[in-house]
């Protein structure tokens, strides 16, 4: 039972999957019951083979140990054992070889914003400095900038190596999706023509809490999307208002590069953000130390946010 199908990928997982931070190292941990459970100690107590975190799963293709565990958790019972009561999380990924944005995919932030619409995905790069995890802080670089910014984001995290893939069988090499924020300062953005200047200091890039394994997003754009600041929703949209939808995205990025497993992109925001806002840009009310910035994706989970 427990080799059943060796060629079971992360998508089909039917799994909430975390990385998770316990006694200075990463573990993988996964939602079963309602409990979040540590997957590699799971593995290590069964004797089985387990991924040592999150990046192990997706770049070393180990969806079939990660079956084979929680089916004998299920079978067995010792979740209890298992069990991570106040989980912490790290960020979803450490180690991605790539992290690709798309600025400007909804009509109307780009309206908001005074943007052109896209004749084609706007991309651009966050780096793996940028990596940050739920209930994380970002320090803002106030030497640098005072125009701070979020845009809460669906990410598309991928499972499979693929290149020129086809739109119609573009979704087959997600293995799940999650929440992101693509802090912003845009100060920085905006001083020239190439905006990864404001996208790409210490933190900007919250991800997490939760892997959604692929099987478990029928559609990925029909998912309602919202951010709080300190209590007050500022965006309430859906993927669904995007200009190019998840499947033309990859499409299109794996026409110009090769994806591999692990590497993640995040699909822009919905209107609501401060740059938007229809003020004058010195009355615009930015972000500012102490502030909480939530984000929320329908069925994929919170992630919140602390600034310093």
């Amino acid at each position: 039972m427990e080799n059943a199908n060796p060629n079971l990928e992360v998508g089909e997982l039917d799994l909430k999957l975390a990385n998770l931070r316990i006694g200075g190292a990463f573990a993988l941990g996964a939602e079963l019951d309602g409990r979040i459970v540590n997957i590699t100690q799971a593995g290590a107590n069964f004797e089985l083979p387990a991924p040592a975190d999150m990046d192990d799963l997706l770049q070393n293709d180990r969806a079939a140990d990660v079956s084979a565990i929680v089916n004998r958790l299920r079978q067995d019972g010792g979740i209890e054992s298992v069990e991570v009561r106040e989980a912490a999380f790290a960020p979803l990924v450490t180690r991605p070889r790539k992290i690709i944005c798309v600025g400007f995919n909804y009509q109307a932030h780009a309206a908001e914003t005074g943007t052109p619409i896209p004749k084609a995905p706007p991309i651009f790069s966050k780096f793996a400095n940028a990596l940050n995890h739920h209930d994380g802080d970002i320090e803002l670089p106030t030497m640098v900038d005072k125009e701070f910014d979020y845009e809460t984001e669906l990410v598309i995290v991928f499972g499979r190596k693929c290149k020129n893939v086809s739109k119609e069988n573009a979704l087959s090499v997600v293995a799940g999706y999650a929440v992101g924020n693509d802090f912003s300062a845009r100060g920085l953005q905006n001083i020239t023509t190439q905006f990864t200047a404001g996208k790409m200091s210490d933190g900007f890039a919250p991800l997490g809490p939760w892997l959604v394994t692929r099987d478990r997003v029928p559609d990925p754009n029909n998912l309602r999307l919202q951010t709080w600041v300190n209590g007050e929703i500022r965006q309430d949209s859906s993927t669904g208002e995007m200009i190019f939808d998840c499947r033309e995205i990859i499409r299109y990025v794996a026409s110009i590069m090769t994806i591999e497993p692990g590497d993640i992109l995040f699909t822009g925001t919905p209107p609501g953000v401060i740059w938007g806002k229809k003020v004058p840009r010195d009355e615009r009310q930015w972000l500012k130390a102490d502030d909480k910035v939530v984000s929320a994706i329908e069925g994929l989970g919170e992630l919140a946010i602390h600034l310093r």
